[in-house]
């Protein structure tokens, strides 16, 4: 704004000048009103896509309880993306349980239970036909995702903005030094000395 009223009675000022006030003015105005309702505009979809997604995941799979044949590793620190405690202990074993149908099912399967030994009771994950399937991802992970959405959202917008005003102040400063160079080529090279053209 500053640089607005700066130039608006200044008789040195030209078009170009006021031009690029006017534009970091809008600029200003951008990064402050569009860029944020922008990021929040894109987490708040992000956040009801997630949600919507955690809904059905939970829908679909259910905890079984599953009896250990066999352990195949050591435990060991993975990062689960689907839950917001980040890591935790998980187990690898076979494992066998029923499906909803009632039939036997056996596969290789991760357990956050600390005793693995054969013949243990674990909670597992399946989907509705009783094949292992992922934890579903919690409420507060989607939520986390959503916010990191809209604020890249919303840092990207300020980025575009500013590169944007940016790219035509350079436009116009080539123009401008583009005009006065044609200027000192058409009023020669004798400008300035004394006697001269007369």
């Amino acid at each position: 704004m500053a640089g607005v009223w700066r130039w608006r009675h200044n008789p040195l000022r030209r078009a170009t000048d006021r031009f690029e006030a006017w534009l970091a003015l809008v600029a200003f105005l951008l990064l402050m009103l569009a860029a944020p309702a922008l990021g929040w505009l894109c987490g708040a979809r992000t956040d009801a896509a997630l949600t919507a997604s955690v809904r059905a995941q939970r829908a679909d799979r259910h905890l079984s309880t599953a009896v250990v044949v066999r352990r195949l590793a050591a435990s060991r620190l993975v990062a689960d993306p689907e839950i917001s405690t980040g890591r935790m202990a998980r187990t690898e074993v076979v494992a066998r349980w029923h499906a909803p149908d009632g039939s036997a099912r056996t596969a290789a399967v991760t357990t956050a239970s600390r005793n693995a030994k054969p013949g243990t009771k674990v909670w597992v994950w399946t989907d509705r036909e009783g094949d292992p399937a992922p934890r579903p991802m919690d409420l507060p992970t989607a939520h986390t995702h959503a916010a990191l959405a809209g604020l890249g959202a919303a840092m990207l917008a300020a980025l575009l903005i500013e590169c944007g005003r940016r790219l035509t102040v350079r436009r116009m400063t080539r123009r401008r030094y583009e005009r006065l160079d044609r200027a000192w080529a058409a009023a020669g090279p004798d400008l300035g000395r004394t006697g001269t053209g007369s």
